[in-house]
C-alpha cells in the first residue's frame, strides 16, 4: 500500500511541488560537531506549533554540507525511504536549504521539503492577528519566495508556446519575478505608512514624558504570562512557540506613584530568518527606542545559556544590545530551592530579578527594580549648541521636555530641558561632546 502510494506520486508530481502535508520527518545534522540535544527539541515544537504531526526522524553527522542534497546521497536515500515507509507528506529540515538543494530533494522523496526559515516564517503566517502583522509576514514570505523562483523547477524556465499561447517571449519564471517584485513594493510602501503612524505615536510617548519598557526574550520563556500578571491585558498565553506576534502597550503604575508603558513584543529564536527581521522592523523598534528592556529567561531551561546568547543575536542584529536591560529570570516555581530575589551590581543598581509569572512570587521585587532604572527619577540640564547640532535639537525636542530654547548671538541656541536618568545617560554614552556643554551639574526633578 505504501509503496504504491510512493509511485503514485511519482506519477503525478513530475513537474509540480508537492502540496505541504500535516504528517511530517524531522531532519536534523550535526554540522562540524555535535549538536545539543535542545536544538533537536526545538524543532520538534516548532514544527508541532505549525501543526505537523511529527512521524519520523533522521539525523546524522557531516563536517561540511553536501552541495547537492545537503545530507549526503546515502542519507538521502535513507530520507527517500523513510518517507515511503511512514507516508510523510512534509519534510522538515533544521538547516537553510538553498533553492537547488530544496529541489533536489523534493524531486528524490517526492513530497515537499522546507527548511527551517521557511517553517518559522509558517508559523508567522497562522499566528498573525492584526493588520500589520498579516503584512509583515507576506512581505517575509514574499522575499523568502523570491530566492526560491531562483533555478526553481524547469517548466518555470520555459518560455509559453502552443496556439493562442505564444506571447511577447517572457518565460513563467519571469511572470513570476515581475508579479512578486511588484506586490513586494505595494507591501512596502504599506508598511513605511505604518511606520509613520508608529513614529508619530512614540514622540507623542516622549512628549508624555512615559519611559518604554520592552520585554524581549526567547520564546516561551513566559513574556506575555508577565506581561498579564503586571498589566492585566488578557494577552493571549500558551505553553508554545510563538503563541502571540502582535505587540501589546499597556500602561503600568509603578510603586513610586510614577507610571511607565510596557510593551509585550514577539518572541526570539535561534537563527530567526533575516527576511522577518526586516520584515518586523516597525514592531521591533518599540523594542529599539525603549527606555529599558526586561530580558525574560526561561530559568528552568536546561539550555538557558544558550538561549540568552541567541537573544543577544539577535538584540545585536536589530541595533538593541546597547540598551539599558535587567534580566528577568521567570518559572523559578519549577527550580529547585530557588525563591524570589534581587540582584544588585557593584553599583547598587539592579541587574536581575528571579520570580515566577505564573505564581505572581517576586512582582513585588520586578516592580521595585523597574522603578529604579527606569528614573522615576528625571534630571533638569542647561546645554549650549553649535550651529551645527541641528540634530541633536531636534532630538532633544522629540524625547526630552524642553524648559527654554533661545538662540544665541553665535547662531546656536541655549536650551533648558528635562529628561529620565537612564535616558540622559544614554544620550551622553552616545554624544560624549555634549558633557561640557552642560552649563550646570546634574539635579533631579
Amino acid at each position: 500500500m505504501t509503496q504504491d502510494r510512493g509511485a503514485t506520486k511519482a506519477a503525478t508530481l513530475v513537474h509540480e511541488r508537492p502540496e505541504a502535508g500535516e504528517l511530517a520527518i524531522l531532519v536534523h545534522l550535526d554540522i562540524g560537531g555535535v549538536a545539543e540535544q535542545d536544538e533537536r527539541n526545538e524543532l520538534r515544537l516548532l514544527a508541532e506549533a505549525a501543526g505537523a504531526e511529527v512521524v519520523g526522524e533522521l539525523g546524522g553527522t557531516r563536517a561540511v554540507p553536501d552541495p547537492r542534497f545537503y545530507v549526503g546521497t546515502g542519507k538521502a536515500e535513507e530520507l527517500k525511504d523513510l518517507v515511503l515507509g511512514t507516508g510523510a507528506e512534509l519534510v522538515i529540515f533544521n538547516h537553510p536549504l538553498s533553492p537547488a538543494q530544496e529541489r533536489n530533494l523534493e524531486r528524490l522523496v517526492q513530497c515537499r521539503v522546507v527548511d527551517r526559515a521557511g517553517l518559522i516564517l509558517d508559523i508567522f503566517a497562522q499566528r498573525a492577528r492584526s493588520f500589520e502583522g498579516k503584512l509583515q509576514v507576506e512581505l517575509a514570505q514574499l522575499r523568502h519566495l523570491s530566492t526560491r523562483l531562483v533555478r526553481g523547477w524547469t517548466h518555470l524556465e520555459r518560455q509559453k508556446g502552443g496556439i493562442g499561447l505564444r506571447g511577447p517571449g517572457e518565460t513563467q519564471l519571469e511572470t513570476d519575478r515581475r508579479l512578486l517584485g511588484k506586490r513586494v513594493a505595494m507591501l512596502e510602501r504599506r508598511l513605511e505608512r505604518i511606520e509613520r503612524q508608529r513614529a508619530q505615536g512614540r514622540k507623542a510617548r516622549a512628549k508624555a514624558e512615559l519611559p518604554i519598557v520592552s520585554l524581549v526574550g526567547y520564546t516561551n520563556a513566559g513574556k506575555s504570562t508577565l506581561f498579564n500578571q503586571l498589566t492585566k491585558a488578557g494577552v493571549l498565553q500558551a505553553d508554545q512557540l510563538f503563541a502571540t506576534l502582535d505587540p501589546t502597550l499597556r500602561r503600568l503604575e509603578l510603586p513610586t506613584a510614577a507610571s511607565v508603558l510596557m510593551a509585550d513584543t514577539v518572541g526570539f529564536v535561534s537563527d530567526l530568518p533575516h527576511e522577518l527581521v526586516a520584515a518586523f522592523r516597525a514592531t521591533l523598534e518599540e523594542t529599539r527606542t525603549a527606555s529599558l528592556l526586561l530580558h525574560v529567561i526561561d530559568g528552568a531551561a536546561s539550555n538557558r545559556n544558550r538561549l540568552i546568547g541567541d537573544v543577544e543575536v539577535v538584540l545585536t542584529e536589530i541595533g538593541s544590545i546597547e540598551l539599558p536591560r535587567l534580566e528577568v529570570i521567570n518559572k523559578i516555581d519549577l527550580m529547585d530551592d530557588q525563591g524570589p530575589r534581587l540582584d544588585r551590581g557593584d553599583d547598587g543598581r539592579p541587574t536581575r530579578v528571579w520570580l515566577s509569572a505564573q505564581t505572581g512570587a517576586g512582582i513585588d521585587l520586578l516592580l521595585q527594580a523597574v522603578a529604579e532604572l527606569t528614573g522615576g527619577e528625571r534630571v533638569q540640564h542647561r546645554v549650549r549648541l553649535e550651529p551645527a547640532d541641528g540634530r541633536l535639537r531636534a532630538w532633544l525636542h522629540e524625547h526630552a521636555q524642553i524648559l527654554a530654547d533661545q538662540p544665541t548671538e553665535e547662531g546656536g541656541w541655549d536650551m533648558d530641558f528635562t529628561l529620565g536618568r537612564v535616558d540622559f545617560e544614554r544620550l551622553l554614552a552616545r554624544e560624549p561632546q555634549l558633557e561640557g556643554r552642560l552649563a550646570d551639574g546634574v539635579s533631579a526633578v
